[in-house]
């Protein structure tokens, strides 16, 4: 199995993570707290009391700071105190559409707060393993059908996807500037970026995502509105990537030099579905709600193709997807269902959906 020894790698080890209290960094946290790990979390509170990280009951897996990137200083003391033995940073502005209304936040959170985070990791003189987590959309997307490679060009139209080019670029000047490879054995970081394709599962409930829309529209009995029907997306839940990134972080531990670089996590390429597939398939799944799509006008520029070429990730570590976008949506939808009819069940729900995805 892909995960059989990743209890091994990660008990008692400290893990440093940033964006813990996110959508993302729950999961990732539930799965290192369930690996036995010893975590110190930095990120800012959680946005809303149905935020997965209360529902996982977060405050007592970790160790929690509640600060922003941009607090250089803060953020480079935590390290230091804390000495991790992994640095997984999730921590990021991650929405495309507030991107438009608050774009020099997003670059400062997402390419500065990933130098501070840098900074952070030359100050302590030990050992380290660093999982940088992009995203898909820092590949400059010419929406056409082939799917982008890690060494495909980056770029980016909107200020979320631009930033994120931006925080490669830093990684990039950090990795040759003071973690070089060649001079391993005198840093002892190792440096491994990520980049993940669209994440669904359990517990997200941010505004303008498509899951999340889906599940209040229908969880409240209201149709669910689609703005982009016609987009394509490399689907994927979220514990694809997440265990992608700790399956990484082992094999850095392996090989620190070997596994210093950049690796996409996404589905295979029959998984990049419509807007309006997706919908489809989760109201399918929930066996109940009505969709519209509207006429929307003067709409932020959001990008309508993009896959991405997981052959690295497979040829080199090992890792596959094993959900297809069917068995996604369902494992997602059901997770939903289950918040609507039992709340406090959640994050026994979350465990056990953690569980079957270690199990292989």
């Amino acid at each position: 199995m892909m995960y059989n020894n990743l209890a091994s790698v990660y008990k008692g080890k400290k893990v440093f993570l940033t964006g813990h209290t996110g959508f993302k960094g729950s999961w990732m946290l539930k799965t290192l707290s369930m690996l036995g790990a010893d975590v110190k979390g930095y990120a800012l509170a959680p946005d809303n009391d149905k935020n997965l990280y209360h529902l996982i009951k977060g405050d007592q897996l970790c160790e929690s700071t509640i600060a922003d990137l941009r607090n250089k200083k803060k953020l480079i003391d935590d390290i230091k105190e804390f000495q991790p033995d992994f640095v997984f940073h999730l921590a990021a502005q991650p929405l495309v559409r507030l991107s438009y209304e608050l774009p020099t936040e997003t670059f400062e959170i997402n390419a500065i707060g990933t130098a501070n985070l840098l900074e952070g990791v030359r100050a302590i003189n030990k050992p380290c393993n660093v999982i940088l987590i992009t995203t898909d959309k820092v590949y400059h997307n010419n929406e056409w059908i082939y799917p982008y490679r890690e060494n495909d060009r980056l770029g980016g139209y909107d200020p979320y996807s631009a930033s994120k080019a931006c925080a490669e670029l830093v990684i990039d000047s950090y990795r040759n500037s003071f973690f070089n490879i060649k001079n391993y054995q005198e840093h002892q970081k190792a440096i491994a970026v990520t980049r993940a394709g669209n994440v669904i599962g359990g517990g997200d409930w941010s505004k303008d995502r498509l899951i999340p829309d889906i599940a209040r529209a229908i969880g409240n009995n209201q149709k669910v509105i689609i703005r982009n029907p016609s987009s394509i997306r490399p689907w994927q839940h979220v514990l694809e990537p997440v265990l992608g990134y700790l399956l990484l972080g082992a094999k850095l531990v392996t090989d620190p030099i070997k596994y210093a670089q950049a690796y996409n996590f996404g589905p295979y390429g029959e998984d990049a579905l419509t807007v309006k597939t997706m919908v489809e398939l989760s109201i399918a799944t929930w066996g109940m709600g009505e969709y519209e799509v509207p006429q929307f006008t003067n709409q932020p520029h959001e990008a309508g193709l993009l896959k991405l070429d997981i052959s690295k990730a497979t040829d080199q570590l090992g890792w596959r997807p094993q959900l297809n976008a069917k068995s996604a949506v369902e494992y997602t939808i059901d997770w939903y269902k289950n918040f609507f009819e039992n709340e406090e069940s959640s994050d026994k729900y979350t465990e056990t959906q953690i569980t079957d995805f270690l199990n292989g």
